[in-house]
């Protein structure tokens, strides 16, 4: 778990040993569980820490994410990118969506057996949930690691932020078009021009670019759109405002 301590460390953050631990155990019981239910594609312990623990924490230095306070992940997956900085951060409130109940409930009983207690892990699709009225604009930063086009996930991920939050999108190395492409979808939905930021580490191979996308005005109601229709339709092809 060196490479975790070193990512944070370049970030000027400091990490207990008890921290470290507790992402060891959460790692070693999603292998386990993995047997049972594909919660990754990545069962090296190695490529596990790097993959989803390092790579989930390029942003944990960001002035964005310290300053938050409540913190959305969504399609969270089997937890990534938000279990490590909820174990980083734990003074933040962190939300967990994902549209798979299994995930949602593997994450919810490690969180309450390794004592993670700042993760509310919530099942439901983001559509439907950005619509409810203790998620919608309630957050001061969405992340999300899900494989979406970045209009698709703007639209999924926007909705769930406070006017002046962040989001931050991981989009991988070759993602200048996709987000030029984004870039009206973005507009619509409230949010600024993205800024695409490489992660610059020493020792620390990236897997990903991030993408800052701030929040400037409120979304417009009719967004997002009924479930399924923002990765059917994004924004830019559907022509829809």
């Amino acid at each position: 778990m060196h490479r975790v301590r070193n990512i944070l460390k370049q970030q000027n953050i400091e990490v207990s040993d008890q921290q470290l631990r507790t992402l060891e155990q959460y790692m070693t019981e999603i292998l386990r569980l993995n047997e049972e239910i594909n919660l990754t594609a990545i069962t090296d312990r190695d490529d596990f820490i790097q993959k989803h623990f390092v790579d989930s924490l390029l942003c944990a230095g960001a002035q964005q994410v310290r300053e938050a306070k409540r913190v959305c992940d969504i399609g969270t997956g089997a937890g990534f990118p938000g279990i490590p900085l909820a174990v980083v951060y734990e003074n933040i409130d962190f939300v967990l969506a994902d549209s798979l109940d299994k995930r949602v409930k593997i994450i919810r009983q490690l969180c309450e057996s390794l004592e993670i207690p700042n993760v509310t892990p919530v099942h439901g699709r983001a559509e439907e949930l950005a619509r409810r009225k203790e998620y919608r604009e309630g957050f001061d930063l969405c992340v999300s690691r899900a494989v979406a086009n970045m209009n698709t996930l703007s639209e999924y991920c926007l909705p769930f932020l406070k006017v002046g939050g962040t989001f931050i999108a991981y989009k991988g190395p070759g993602c200048e078009a996709e987000i030029k492409a984004a870039a009206k979808a973005i507009e619509i939905l409230g949010g600024s021009e993205a800024e695409i930021m490489t992660p610059q580490f020493e020792d620390v191979p990236f897997e990903h670019k991030l993408v800052y996308v701030k929040k400037i005005r409120q979304t417009p109601k009719t967004y997002p759109r009924k479930a399924g229709t923002p990765s059917r339709k994004p924004l830019e092809i559907n022509g829809n405002s």
